[in-house]
């Protein structure tokens, strides 16, 4: 298995064992950003085009985690924490898009994901900003779901298993 992938599903497991920790647990918070070629928002379908065979992923302090899996896991990923996490409460997303020299920005609320090669689609709500929109280049900036941060948890195990991980790969 690659490196990246190894370190992507490694961290999948974290987040999936963090998922079953109890709310009074401390949480760490996943960030995700996607990148696209190009972008179209009709009718309530968010839809990149070219997207990036990686996705972002980083969180906040204490841990400062950081590192990228495919966009393929990533999808993956939100099917399986559906009741749990987005599938529960869907993020919201900023949508940074340049079209004719200007920077436009939409703030929506992301669905489960559908990824056709290298185009991915949302169903979405838009929030903030205008209901249609074409573009060229994109980043996608997906609000954060909460997982616990509990040291002695399962959690907290997996996570620094992963953490361990992703660094050796670095390295």
């Amino acid at each position: 298995m690659r490196g990246s992938t190894m370190a992507w599903l490694l961290t999948v497991v974290a987040l999936l064992a963090a998922a079953d920790a109890r709310a009074q647990d401390q949480e760490v918070e996943w960030l995700f950003v996607q990148t696209a070629d190009s972008v179209t928002l009709k009718d309530g379908e968010l839809t990149l085009f070219g997207i990036s065979p990686a996705t972002l992923f980083f969180s906040d302090r204490p841990e400062r985690i950081a590192g990228h899996g495919l966009t393929a896991e990533f999808v993956t990923f939100w099917q399986r924490i559906a009741d749990d996490g987005f599938g529960a409460d869907p993020p919201n997303a900023t949508l940074a898009i340049v079209s004719n020299d200007v920077a436009d920005d939409v703030v929506l609320t992301l669905m489960t994901p559908e990824l056709d090669g290298s185009t991915l689609r949302y169903p979405v709500t838009v929030l903030e900003g205008d209901e249609e929109v074409e573009g060229g280049p994109c980043s996608l900036f997906v609000d954060p779901v909460g997982m616990p941060l509990t040291p002695v948890s399962v959690s907290g195990v997996a996570r620094r298993t992963t953490r361990r991980t992703v660094r050796r790969i670095a390295y």
